[in-house]
């Protein structure tokens, strides 16, 4: 668990490194050229950006849209905050400030008066997509682009969440409490065979453009914790490989990381990020808000996001919505 910890620290410090400034790229550590492995280039073509988003279509949204049978809405998000659990440096801090001077004097003959923000934050707190820029594999992102490419300390000039399309598409929920137990005991992968089990049991398949979620009951279970939990349930390597060779859009779950902790290989930390951000395109979904759809038993529906386009971005808050 302490190497756990460590590597996310390690990650994070990585993060925090990108702090706000001139826009300057950042040098590659290895000069040699890197051998794809086979990742790359990309199924959408060598000079793709948007990855899994290329699943999404306008007859995708028509048919997802024939799913909305009671009109009842889902936020898929959780309250973002101060006391928002998140692995430090990553914190939250708002400000309330007196429109105008900040004096809160009434403005004109009809005293208008008002109230501004000032949010200080990591993006990644709380619920949040994670973009193709988020991680890579040596120094190489989605589509083999090496860091120096695209990585400023102003901003991504490539794979910013501001270039996210709509999202209007058919979202499945799994709900693994069914066969682990509720909540799912951490260490618990989900790998092809869990995946082809829950998505029989829910009676729905899953294919090119959809949104998968994962149930857990992880987040309802420590929404009293004042900390992430260093271990969790959740997504295998060869799990997350299936559903991107489905063509699936996104992947996210009620957990904190998406993928299972500990790792299934100890030597290969965040290795379901890599599969999917790097080598295929897949977005994910963290901290999603899953109890009330499985409460339902809902197992498909539509799902409907529009990131915030802060340019530049690595990851987003989101509040996706679903609805039945």
């Amino acid at each position: 668990m302490k190497r756990i910890l460590i590597a996310t620290s390690v990650l994070l410090a990585a993060c925090s490194s990108l702090s706000s400034g001139v826009a300057e790229p950042l040098a590659e550590t290895a000069k040699t050229e890197i051998k794809s492995d086979g990742w790359y280039p990309s199924r959408y073509g060598a000079d793709d950006r948007l990855g899994a988003m290329n699943n999404l279509s306008a007859a995708k949204t028509a048919e997802a849209a024939k799913l909305i049978t009671t009109g009842k809405t889902y936020a898929l998000g959780q309250v973002t905050g101060a006391k928002t659990p998140a692995y430090g440096p990553r914190k939250f801090s708002m400000t309330i400030l007196q429109l105008s001077d900040g004096s809160g004097t009434p403005l004109g003959e009809n005293k208008a008066v008002g109230n501004d923000d000032l949010v200080n934050t990591y993006i990644g707190i709380g619920s949040q997509i994670d973009g193709l820029g988020h991680m890579g594999i040596d120094h190489r992102y989605y589509n083999g682009v090496p860091v120096s490419e695209f990585v400023t300390t102003g901003g991504l000039t490539q794979y910013g969440t501001h270039t996210l399309p709509p999202v209007a598409t058919r979202g499945v929920l799994l709900d693994m409490t069914k066969t682990f137990g509720d909540p799912v005991a951490p260490g618990t992968a989900f790998n092809r065979a869990e995946i082809e089990a829950a998505a029989k049991a829910a009676g729905v398949s899953i294919g090119e453009g959809d949104i998968v979620l994962f149930h857990t009951g992880t987040m309802k279970a420590t929404e009293n914790d004042a900390e992430l939990a260093p271990v969790e349930p959740g997504l295998g390597v060869e799990g997350a490989q299936y559903l991107a060779d489905l063509g699936v859009v996104a992947i996210g779950a009620d957990t904190w990381a998406l993928e299972v902790i500990p790792f299934e290989k100890e030597a290969r930390p965040f290795d379901v990020h890599l599969t999917l951000l790097a080598k295929n395109g897949v977005y994910i979904l963290e901290n999603m808000v899953t109890t009330e759809l499985a409460a339902d038993g809902v197992t498909e529906f539509f799902f409907t996001l529009g990131a915030p386009r802060l340019e530049g971005a690595v990851q987003a808050i989101i509040n996706p919505v679903a609805i039945r």
